[in-house]
């Protein structure tokens, strides 16, 4: 029989119980709680599922020491109080004790957010699965739905699924969340990430995650999210500010370095951008959204086969992503290397006939190609199918061309006519 350390670490849920030094962290970052609260918790973990009653708990977590029942229910209200919106865990029944049950779905849950951080259309629909079944198995455990929540949008914005069925499933897994729990700042950020991409109300959007931010300030996610907002509204010097933030806060975030290369892109510094774009992959070398703005920096910097090289290497770390297969023809096509191009084109339009392609990645690929009356035709489907990629139409290098034609200014019309932005603005970055 293998016999437990007892100063072995614990992981609970979202938890990480550092029994050595009576610590408890939470995604990393330490929870404030005394080291009395703190064995009180260990007791009930390595208990956890069986009642706890007075008489062991004061054996286990006081030494012996004779506490009254008043001393242990504070203690254990303190220990719910620091488990914030897992605190339900923690039960009393009268005569047995206290009680910690993990949900049923715990396990299908560390999956789903395990598959989510491999950042791939396989490990996103994975994940999706898992809190699917989560949430089936257990319909009381936010955790499940806010993780249903996040799945779709990531889903609909990478542009792997249709946008408007995924952000359809977003908003129902986010208000089954929110009535469970109430409105934490992951929700909240979500919220604004979908306001942006999807209803482009820029405003609101803001709010929220300014909102966020105030709640809980080392969301290192939101700096990178809220950073794109500006860059999209032209607010450029804003959105790398943010950005110098979100690195101070996590200098090891994975979407920050990959936020700042688009954004030095969109403020036409190129060497910049390629700087940023090397540290990104040095760091994160399987994100393949890092990858592909690398590649993009390079091709505008006038490194072609550097670019291509980039863009070789994200289609092996994520071979099913037909929106990095759209943008690698498109820089194909501008280098002369239209046959490649089209066979890339020619096998996109086979994979409509059974899975979703995004028209607003297909575009500029006509476009590189000289059909340019195609392209316009996708953009029109891009915006009849609310493709997330719309939100940066004003900023995106590849949309260059298409910005100058006569015909950008009515679409672009259509597409913001109703967010309550003035319609007739200039691109806020049109001169790549």
């Amino acid at each position: 029989m293998t016999v437990r350390n007892p100063a072995e670490p614990i992981s609970v849920g979202p938890f990480f119980l550092d029994v050595a030094n009576h610590r408890l962290l939470r995604d990393g970052v330490e929870v404030k709680l005394r080291p009395q609260a703190f064995q009180a918790l260990q007791v009930l973990v390595q208990n956890s599922g069986h009642e706890v009653d007075y008489h062991r708990m004061i054996q286990e977590a006081w030494a012996g020491t004779c506490v009254s029942g008043h001393t242990v229910e504070v203690t254990v209200a303190e220990v719910k109080k620091a488990l914030g919106e897992h605190g339900f865990w923690i039960t009393r029944r009268p005569k047995l004790g206290y009680r910690l049950e993990l949900p049923g779905s715990d396990e299908l849950i560390r999956s789903g957010w395990h598959f989510l951080g491999h950042r791939t259309r396989e490990g996103f629909e994975r994940a999706l699965a898992c809190f699917q079944q989560a949430a089936l198995e257990n319909g009381g455990d936010f955790r499940a739905f806010e993780g249903l929540a996040q799945s779709y949008l990531i889903l609909g914005v990478y542009g792997m699924r249709p946008p408007r069925q995924m952000y359809s499933g977003f908003l129902d897994a986010q208000a089954r969340a929110v009535a469970l729990i109430g409105w934490t700042p992951e929700l909240r950020w979500m919220r604004a990430h979908g306001l942006h991409m999807f209803e482009r109300r820029f405003d609101d959007a803001e709010a929220e995650f300014l909102h966020a931010l105030q709640e809980k300030p080392y969301l290192a996610p939101v700096y990178a999210r809220l950073a794109m907002l500006y860059a999209t509204q032209g607010r450029l010097e804003e959105a790398l500010e943010v950005l110098l933030r979100g690195h101070k806060i996590d200098p090891l975030s994975p979407t920050l370095p990959a936020t700042e290369v688009f954004l030095r892109l969109c403020r036409r510094e190129f060497t910049a951008a390629v700087a940023c774009g090397r540290r990104s992959v040095e760091l994160h070398p399987y994100l393949e959204l890092g990858r592909t703005f690398y590649a993009q920096a390079l091709e505008y910097s006038g490194r072609t086969e550097e670019a291509l090289a980039q863009y070789q290497t994200a289609r092996v770390i994520c071979p099913d992503s037909l929106r990095l297969r759209a943008v690698e023809g498109a820089c194909l096509a501008r280098s002369g290397r239209r046959r490649k191009a089209a066979l890339i084109l020619e096998a996109l339009e086979r994979a409509r006939a059974s899975e979703y392609v995004d028209a607003y990645f297909l575009a500029p690929l006509l476009d590189a190609l000289g059909l340019k009356n195609q392209a316009f035709r996708e953009l029109e489907r891009a915006i009849e199918e609310n493709s997330a990629g719309l939100y940066m139409l004003d900023v995106d290098p590849n949309m260059y061309p298409l910005r100058q034609d006569p015909r950008f200014v009515p679409l672009r019309s259509k597409l913001l006519g109703g967010t309550g932005l003035p319609v007739n603005a200039p691109p806020a970055c049109s001169n790549f």
